[in-house]
């Protein structure tokens, strides 16, 4: 693989973007030409109909061509500046006149523009044993909102043939199963089948479709202020705190904030998210510690809103992905707009 090869995998040009930059076309063809290093060479670059770029450079002094920078073993000080140089001046055509096209189906690599365009995230190639498999991060979360990926067709179908790319897609669970029902989505390869889904980027959906569900999966990945907050009845009788204060006192996780809600998850035999909580204040130093619970920092709440007993079960929450509640952590964004809903 060439120079040119090498920079320009994985791009494609933008015809419009040429003549501003500075390329003349004549016939068939877009030239380019610059001095480099103090006028000793002319780079010359020429782009076809297809694409495809080539460039030479002439010693000025000489007029003839330059070509001992293509040897890769020549690493002495002189070719080695030349060679900078020259990539300096394809890397700038490129950055100006080219857009990435890192994928095989031109409607995985019009979506990854989409992306970019929406949410200025580039496509992380994260796996060295995988090359071509790319995530999609939240870039405040960290989290996955989409992947993509090179897979054999029969993954997904027993009779498929040949290899295919995918896109998974983090969903609500109960949108996930309705998607299924439909032509052109499959369960999720690789992901957890419940949360994800995978469709084949091959345009039997279209880019606002499949961007209507990647924005979902986008909000899915930002982290609300919410939180769901685990409580143990065994040790602490919450109800009977409330009916003294509405304001009580809570073991607080360092990233809760200030006006940050709370919903108190209860345990057996109440197994419900019970109360909904805004919090206060917050970083109040408190040392305390038995063999049950250890305390350095607390925080005020103030009582928001009761819910009955099973309003708001733990079998209702894992269908949200909620399948543990060990800790303080992060409250759904799916599971906060369907608990919104209820009275």
């Amino acid at each position: 693989m060439n120079i040119e090869e090498e920079l320009f995998k994985n791009y494609k040009i933008d015809f419009n973007k040429l003549s501003k930059y500075g390329f003349i076309k004549e016939n068939n063809l877009y030239k380019y030409y610059k001095n480099i290093m103090n006028d000793t060479f002319k780079i010359y670059i020429e782009i076809n109909n297809e694409g495809i770029i080539k460039g030479k450079i002439y010693d000025l002094y000489s007029k003839e061509e330059y070509t001992n920078f293509r040897i890769k073993n020549n690493t002495g000080s002189f070719v080695e500046q030349v060679r900078y140089e020259f990539k300096n001046v394809l890397e700038d055509i490129r950055n100006n006149c080219f857009y990435i096209n890192p994928f095989k189906y031109e409607q995985t690599n019009r979506i990854l523009n989409l992306i970019k365009q929406k949410y200025d995230d580039e496509p992380q190639f994260e796996w060295e044993k995988f090359p071509s498999f790319a995530t999609f991060k939240n870039k405040y979360s960290k989290k996955w909102y989409a992947i993509i990926m090179n897979i054999d067709k029969n993954k997904l179908e027993k009779k498929g043939i040949g290899e295919i790319e995918i896109i998974d897609i983090k969903l609500n669970p109960i949108e996930v199963q309705e998607l299924l029902k439909q032509k052109g989505f499959y369960p999720a390869y690789h992901m957890n089948k419940k949360n994800w889904i995978t469709i084949i980027s091959d345009d039997t959906l279209s880019d606002n479709k499949i961007m209507d569900l990647i924005d979902k999966s986008y909000s899915y990945s930002t982290n609300t202020n919410e939180w769901i907050v685990p409580a143990n009845p065994k040790y602490f009788d919450i109800e009977k705190a409330l009916k003294k204060n509405n304001t009580i006192m809570w073991k607080q996780n360092t990233s809760i904030k200030i006006n940050d809600i709370v919903y108190l998850y209860v345990g057996y035999p109440y197994s419900s998210i019970m109360y909904k909580f805004k919090v206060k204040e917050v970083n109040i130093p408190y040392e305390y510690k038995d063999k049950n619970l250890k305390i350095k920092k607390i925080m005020y709440m103030d009582l928001i809103k009761r819910f009955e007993k099973g309003q708001i079960p733990f079998n209702e929450l894992k269908k949200f992905g909620v399948n543990a509640i060990r800790g303080q952590r992060y409250m759904p964004k799916e599971l906060s707009e369907y608990i919104d809903k209820i009275n």
